[in-house]
């Protein structure tokens, strides 16, 4: 077994900010004008769409232009679940983050939403703090996911022949460097890459530094997160503190292994994302790991390792 430190470099250099384009699928003339102003005063661009159908002829023809999409559920011609779920089916577009706006708030349709993929939901009346919320993170997750897609492209060669291989990392640049060379391994590296980000950079936010649930929210609210896990991690008190993930070929499939030095977290509440807490701006990457990118995901019971598997034969397209 060999132990790599991965290289110390920040990525938020490599990929400056830009402007976010948002998809506004709305057939409500008013609606679609509240949500324009709201991302407008954002400053970010907002392209129309007036249902389902109209969406995707927009996205199939320049995929890569949409950041985040904002889908209404009830809409004529195509509503929004099944647009969601065409959308979900595309390899080309499945990796957007969508929101799903809807005038009904039981957790039964909640629920369909997420279990089509839609992992941000919002009801009308859509509240400006609200969106201004879900939003934030769900942008976030576009910019993160693109970080780890170009990191991804630079790491090609002969990863089948690494049998077991153990890795140390403590900043949030490790980390997201760390998720694209190790999806590498996998028959779908697309697939693990999201759960695989979102399992190391828990183990780098909780495990290292401790910043808890609450303590996310408000960062992301403020737009410090990145920044803010940065300046915790060159801290004295934390210059010390590693993290660990090993790779392994085991029972024909392969096995992931992300291991902290933190206090663990009640996991078992976040391996599905909960109804009440689809509004929050942040919680979904533990469900959206156990969901979308492995097989089997698994906590010990203290919270600060996660195993996760999938099944060398096993590319599913989700």
């Amino acid at each position: 077994m060999s132990t790599v430190s991965t290289p110390n470099k920040d990525l938020t250099l490599l990929h400056p900010p830009k402007t976010i384009t948002i998809l506004t699928v709305e057939d409500d003339p008013i609606s679609m004008c509240f949500l324009e102003s709201q991302i407008n005063e954002l400053g970010n661009t907002s392209v129309r769409a007036e249902n389902g159908s109209v969406a995707l002829q927009k996205l199939q023809a320049d995929p890569s232009l949409y950041d985040v999409i904002i889908m209404d559920r009830e809409m004529p011609v195509m509503n929004g679940i099944t647009a969601v779920q065409k959308i979900k089916h595309n390899p080309l577009l499945k990796h957007i983050p969508i929101i799903m706006v809807t005038g009904a708030d039981t957790d039964q349709e909640l629920e369909e939403g997420l279990d089509s993929g839609v992992f941000y939901y919002l009801t009308k009346p859509v509240k400006p703090n609200m969106l201004r919320s879900v939003l934030s993170a769900a942008i976030r997750e576009s910019q993160q996911s693109k970080v780890l897609a170009d990191e991804l492209g630079k790491h090609r060669a002969s990863f089948n022949l690494i049998e077991t291989c153990k890795f140390k990392f403590r900043m949030l640049s490790e980390a997201e460097s760390l998720a694209a060379f190790m999806a590498n391994c996998f028959p779908d590296p697309y697939r693990v890459l999201p759960g695989l980000g979102a399992l190391l950079t828990n183990a780098v936010e909780h495990g290292i530094l401790g910043i808890g649930y609450d303590k996310k929210n408000k960062m992301i609210d403020t737009g410090i997160w990145r920044a803010e896990v940065q300046r915790l991690s060159s801290h004295p008190n934390n210059s010390e503190k590693y993290a660990s993930a090993t790779i392994a070929h085991k029972d024909n499939g392969l096995y992931v292994v992300v291991e902290d030095c933190g206090q663990g977290f009640d996991w078992q509440k976040f391996l599905k994302i909960d109804p009440s807490r689809a509004g929050d701006n942040n919680g979904r990457g533990i469900a959206q790991a156990n969901t979308i990118s492995f097989d089997k995901l698994t906590y010990n019971e203290k919270g600060n390792q996660a195993v996760a598997f999938v099944g060398q034969s096993n590319a599913v397209d989700w």
